[in-house]
């Protein structure tokens, strides 16, 4: 679509070049007046052009894109009658001649001028004689240049070849520059109900949607004083949409020229109050732009919103006035832009029509299989909002609700309108809207007094659903369309968050700030640990956090619901009714009504009141089911009087399946996360040993997230008479099955030591052990060792080196050398020849002994190697065991900036010097 503003343009000529001349057609007689020759001497000030694609929704955004053009420039008071033209003749485009419909929308000092173009030339326009037959208004077809003849001020249709175009003009009313049309004057009783003091809150937003002013009135309803509020936006105290499926969003209406509506404004409580809001776009003498916004509360908003327009008078001269169009006159003027706004208005002009005391409208839900209360008025706030009321039975899916009913007394047949028991009311009529013969809902009026209805009461209200029933169903049908797409990018984002974690109680806070407050006011996780195990309480969440302890503590008295597998939502009323009997219990306490003393009491009754209030709406339970067994069920509910719709519950129950699985992902990896945990933690030796006179530090890590053993093993242990075994080895591979030989390693060391061999015939032994696990074996290198503490201060070591890394000895005056040979591994070979060498550290000296895991760290080509930990272990002189093995590991860590690949283990035993004294 492109807009334009061309100041002193004039219309431009529709035919293509080379075309042959326009052919015209005009009506004769009576209805020539009024059309006229297209004026080639107004001044076009603005364009508006949009193509429309042959399809049935291109009717809806011709329609969307005339108001929405119209009321940008100003034009509230002709919008209605251009959106109905442009409906027809768009209509008669996409639908009947089958092509595409080019829109075209010139605003002049006039008026405005419509054109409508379609491909189909051929198709001829009725003529008429003399004596004009509008025909019957109920006609499915044909009515597009009728209404043309009975609304548009000057109209016409021009031909050429390849195209066809009605056009329209529309004048604007001749009355001064903001004024509205007069009401009927009406008796007292007739006029609105309104406080004894009507205040009316003016708010004026600059550019940005920040709020600029804030009167007193304002002050006053909502409760923030101006200084508290100015330069915040005003987005942030609107809870828009108070309802789902405004079309509109506030951040769009202030951008608009002039908009009226309702919406809902957070006081300084946090409650919502309803308003009905005019919004009007200004500008100051520099030019700059504000929205100044007039605001009163719902129940006031004859104070602010635009009367009806009268019928329009008839300016043919020789017949009588023109009816308006059926729509207009039920609905009024502006009709809403959103479906509740719609449905709203149209319960409150039933009820007004038929002199009813109450009225009420459904639809049916996304798979047709009941009716749900979508709106009503004069009824209890219980009846109001999503119930779902069940029909009568009989034939065809909703029975009686296909016909026209009316009901005499209910009293006589109780149930007949369900949604109307314990309300007071006697006598009612109902009527379906239906669209192309499916029935999509069904509107009705009742009355306190009995018979005050006949069928001839039931015919003028299905008149007006007739006509309300196509909008209706065009917003119904946007508005699930937009649910549909928000509950798919609520799941997608749903799953992701879920599939992120593996953590227990993060997924049962997830489950809960997802469902609160998108879903539900509160909700509660309840898990169930085994099949032989009662329901739990895990997790309360409500959106007010003072209210989740009471909450918490109701539930906790409340025995938990059954864990039963069916899928679906159903009904909980047990918290509901234990909170009613609990603030019951607590009003009489605190008025001395039982008996206990009041003083006692009295400081409870305002949180027993308000959890109460909190889960005294509907209740329902969903399962919690993953691998074929209930794991828990998530419990939703909402406050006082409120009913889920059917598309929450659905949502609801697609994130149920979704949390079920994640929920038990995370327990199943908790589990098996504390098996593989306590399991290695059993291959790990236990505390170092305390060695007089010899210093001993370890530093091991384990490759690969959640070990804690791997390939790589160490251990040091006492043998008998002040000997001490050390090992550190390397199996190949890492992870559980190098951590099995680890295990198997490690142990078989310390028994074999232990029953006084040698070092060499220890691991002979050894790798004839591993040998004999067959296919399980790995091979693996070894570095074992027996130290001697000695008198002198120094310690003896016998050492063995099995294919293992050599360990290097740091002397005091700073020289490095190897402490061994280097000698075949182990598990390889059966008959083995070992052989262990001695060595003796004298005070000050270190032994270094590592896996391969710190010798081939690598980044990139290059490698620590053998070198380079002998050149950083040259700066280790003097320092303690403990803070050679820590600058070994802290080199090994800065040689790349990749994570580790392989395990790495360090041994540092050091000979520390003589006292001093």
């Amino acid at each position: 679509m492109t807009t334009g503003l061309i100041p002193g343009e004039q219309p431009p000529d529709p035919r293509p070049t080379g075309a042959l001349p326009q052919q015209r057609r005009e009506p004769a007689g009576h209805a020539a007046q009024h059309v006229e020759n297209r004026s080639r001497s107004s001044v076009i000030t603005a364009r508006a052009a949009a193509s429309f694609e042959p399809v049935g929704r291109s009717v809806a955004s011709a329609r969307s894109f005339v108001r929405d053009t119209l009321q940008g420039w100003g034009f509230a008071d002709i919008v209605d009658d251009a959106v109905v033209l442009t409906s027809e003749l768009v209509t008669n485009a996409v639908v009947h001649a089958g092509t595409s419909a080019d829109v075209l929308c010139l605003r002049s000092d006039e008026g405005v001028r419509i054109e409508v173009a379609d491909r189909y030339p051929e198709r001829e326009i009725p003529l008429q004689g003399a004596a004009i037959n509008m025909g019957s208004p109920d006609r499915e077809g044909g009515r597009g240049l009728q209404l043309c003849a009975a609304l548009a001020g000057r109209w016409g249709v021009e031909y050429i070849p390849t195209h066809k175009t009605v056009w329209f003009q529309l004048d604007l009313p001749a009355r001064a520059v903001g004024t509205r049309t007069a009401g009927p004057a009406l008796p007292l009783d007739l006029l609105p109900l309104a406080d004894s003091r009507v205040r009316v809150a003016v708010v004026q937003v600059d550019r940005t949607g920040h709020i600029a002013a804030w009167n007193e009135d304002a002050e006053d309803l909502f409760g923030y004083p101006a200084e508290q509020v100015v330069g915040k936006p005003l987005t942030d105290l609107a809870a828009w949409p108070h309802t789902p499926g405004t079309s509109t969003g506030i951040a769009e209406a202030l951008r608009l020229s002039r908009w009226e509506g309702s919406y809902g404004i957070r006081t300084a409580t946090g409650r919502v109050t309803p308003v009905y809001a005019s919004h009007l776009r200004v500008r100051d003498t520099a030019g700059e732009p504000s929205t100044v916004c007039l605001l009163v509360r719902d129940h006031e908003r004859a104070v602010l919103q635009t009367p009806l327009r009268g019928p329009a008078s008839d300016t043919s001269g020789g017949s009588e006035g023109q009816s308006t169009d059926p729509f207009e006159v039920f609905i009024g003027s502006p009709a809403p832009d959103d479906l509740d706004g719609l449905l709203q208005r149209t319960v409150e002009r039933a009820r007004d029509m038929l002199d009813g005391d109450s009225a009420f409208l459904l639809l049916a839900t996304d798979d047709e299989t009941e009716l749900e209360v979508r709106a009503s008025t004069g009824l209890p706030s219980a009846r109001q909002r999503f119930a779902r009321v069940p029909v009568e039975a009989g034939p065809g899916r909703y029975g009686s609700a296909r016909m026209p009913a009316v009901h005499d007394d209910l009293t006589a047949v109780p149930g007949a309108v369900p949604l109307l028991n314990g309300t007071g009311m006697r006598s009612v009529v109902t009527v379906p809207l239906k669209v192309e013969g499916r029935l999509t809902g069904s509107l009705g009026v009742a009355a306190e007094a009995p018979a005050r209805y006949s069928n001839e009461e039931a015919l003028r209200l299905q008149f007006a659903a007739d006509r309300i029933a196509l909008a209706v169903e065009s917003a119904r049908l946007g508005e699930l369309e937009r649910l549909r797409r928000g509950s798919l990018s609520f799941l997608v984002e749903a799953s992701d968050l879920l599939a992120g974690t593996l953590d227990r109680d993060q997924t049962l806070a997830l489950m809960a700030q997802m469902t609160v407050p998108t879903l539900a006011t509160w909700c509660a996780v309840y898990t169930i640990a085994d099949q032989a195990s009662e329901p739990y309480l895990s997790y309360v969440l409500h959106e007010d956090e003072e209210l989740i302890d009471g909450i918490k503590y109701l539930l906790s008295k409340v025995p938990a619901p059954d864990p039963v597998p069916t899928p679906g939502a159903r009904v909980w009323t047990a918290p509901a009714e234990v909170a009613h009997q609990a603030a019951l219990r607590s009003s009489m306490r605190s008025l001395g009504l039982s008996g206990s003393p009041t003083r006692q009491v009295t400081p409870g009754i305002g949180p027993t009141l308000a959890t109460a209030s909190a889960v005294g709406g509907e209740t329902v339970v969903l399962p919690l089911v993953a691998r074929n067994r209930v794991i828990g069920m998530l419990t939703l509910g909402k406050p006082t009087d409120e009913h889920f719709r059917q598309e929450i519950l659905e949502l609801a129950e697609d994130l149920s399946r979704r949390a079920a699985l994640a929920l038990d992902n995370a327990r199943l990896y908790s589990e098996r996360t504390a098996i593989s945990q306590s399991l290695q933690r059993s291959l790990l030796p236990p505390e170092l040993p305390e060695i007089e006179g010899v210093e001993v530090e370890v530093i091991y890590r384990a490759a690969g997230e959640g070990n804690e053993v791997g390939g790589d093993f160490y251990d040091v242990f006492p043998i008998c008479d002040g000997a001490y075994g050390f090992a550190i080895g390397d199996v190949c591979g890492t992870g559980p099955n190098a951590a099995a030989v680890t295990g198997l390693a490690r142990h078989a060391l310390r028994l074999l030591a232990r029953e006084g061999l040698t070092g060499p015939t220890v691991l002979e032994r050894l790798n004839s052990a591993i040998l004999d696990e067959g296919a399980r074996s790995r091979f693996l290198t070894l570095l074992y060792g027996e130290m001697r503490p000695q008198e002198d201060g120094s310690a003896e070591l016998k050492v063995v080196c099995a294919g293992h890394p050599l360990p290097l000895r740091l002397r005091q005056d700073g020289t490095v050398e190897p402490a061994a040979e280097p000698q075949p591994l182990l598990g390889v070979i059966e008959d083995l020849e070992l052989y262990e060498q001695t060595v003796t550290l004298d005070p000050g000296d270190v032994l270094l002994c590592v896996t391969d895991g710190v010798t081939e760290r690598r980044e990139g080509a290059r490698m620590l190697g053998d070198d380079g930990l002998a050149d950083v272990l040259t700066t280790c002189t003097g320092l303690t065991a403990g803070a050679v093995a820590a600058r070994i590991m802290r080199a090994v860590e800065r040689f790349a900036s990749d994570a580790p690949s392989d395990d790495m283990a360090i041994l540092a035993m050091r000979v520390p010097g003589p006292h001093k004294d």
